[in-house]
C-alpha cells in the first residue's frame, strides 16, 4: 500500500493506494497532519509515501516521516512517466507534474488535456508520445469573485452561484453570470482550440470545483476529483519500478 501527502495552499490531502485503488482519503487542516500520518502508517503497515507541496509544513512532514516510510519527495528532478518538454522545467509545479503523470498512465497512447479547476485554474497537455507540451494558468472561481470584492468599493463577496441566465438582472445575478458564465466560456474556447489542432482528445477535469463546473459544461469530459492523487500514486509506482 501506498501513503500519498498532497499538501495544498489551504488543506491537506492525505490517501492510501491499494495498487490502483483509493482506499482511504482525508481532507485535513494542517494542524492535524502528524496525528493522522501517524495512524495511517501504523494501521495500514505502510513502507512507502510520496510527498507533493505547494503550501508550507512540507520540511515539517518530510522530518516526520524519516525513519518511518520511505519517501520520494516529489520536485522537478523525481523520475516520471512522461518526457517534459516545458521550456522551462525548473519552474513546472509539482501539482501540474502529477496531472500530467495521471494523463499518461491512465490514458496511454492518447492525446490527454486535464484541466485542474482549484485555487487556479490550470490548462495541462500531455500528447499521445507521452511528451508534455505546457498549458495555462488561469484564475480560479473563487479568486475571481474575491478579485471583484477586493479591487472594488462596492462589490459584495458572493458565494459561488449557478447563474439562471447569461443576462444578469441585478448586481448580484450579473457578478454570477460573469464569473461562472466567463470561466465556463474559458474553458470551452480553450478545448475547442486543442481539439481543433488535436486529433482524439481526452478531456479531463478535476479540482475542488470540478463538481460545479462539470454541471454547466457540455458532455465528453472526464471528471475525476481525485486525478492528482492517482497522479501522485503513479509516480510512487513508476520510482519504486
Amino acid at each position: 500500500m501506498n501513503l500519498i501527502i498532497d499538501v495544498g495552499n489551504t488543506r491537506i490531502k492525505v490517501a492510501v493506494f491499494e495498487e490502483d485503488t483509493l482506499v482511504s482519503l482525508l481532507k485535513i487542516d494542517p494542524e492535524m497532519i502528524f496525528q493522522v500520518l501517524e495512524k495511517k502508517i501504523e494501521k495500514y503497515n505502510l513502507q512507502h509515501a510520496i510527498l507533493s507541496s505547494v503550501g508550507e509544513k512540507s520540511d515539517e512532514i518530510a522530518n516526520f516521516l524519516e525513519g518511518k516510510v520511505a519517501t520520494v519527495f516529489l520536485d522537478q528532478q523525481t523520475k516520471v512517466p512522461f518526457i517534459n518538454k516545458y521550456e522551462t522545467p525548473k519552474t513546472l509545479g509539482v501539482d501540474r507534474i502529477a496531472l500530467a503523470s495521471a494523463g499518461v498512465s491512465q490514458f496511454p497512447e492518447q492525446n490527454v488535456l486535464v484541466i485542474d479547476a482549484g485555487t487556479c485554474i490550470t490548462f495541462d497537455f500531455v500528447n499521445k508520445e507521452k511528451e508534455y507540451l505546457g498549458g495555462a494558468i488561469s484564475l480560479g472561481l473563487m479568486m475571481r469573485y474575491k478579485a471583484l470584492h477586493n479591487f472594488t468599493a462596492k462589490l459584495p463577496l458572493l458565494t459561488p452561484e449557478i447563474p439562471d441566465s447569461y443576462i444578469g438582472k441585478t448586481s448580484v445575478e450579473s457578478m454570477n453570470s460573469g464569473v461562472v458564465n466567463g470561466i465556463i466560456a474559458e474553458i470551452e474556447g480553450i478545448i475547442s482550440k486543442y481539439q481543433r489542432d488535436f486529433n482524439n482528445l481526452t478531456i479531463v477535469l478535476t479540482g475542488g470545483d470540478a463538481k460545479f463546473l462539470a454541471k454547466q459544461l457540455k458532455k465528453g469530459i472526464f471528471a475525476n476529483p481525485n486525478f492528482l492523487l492517482e497522479g501522485l500514486n503513479d509516480i510512487l509506482k513508476y520510482n519504486l519500478k
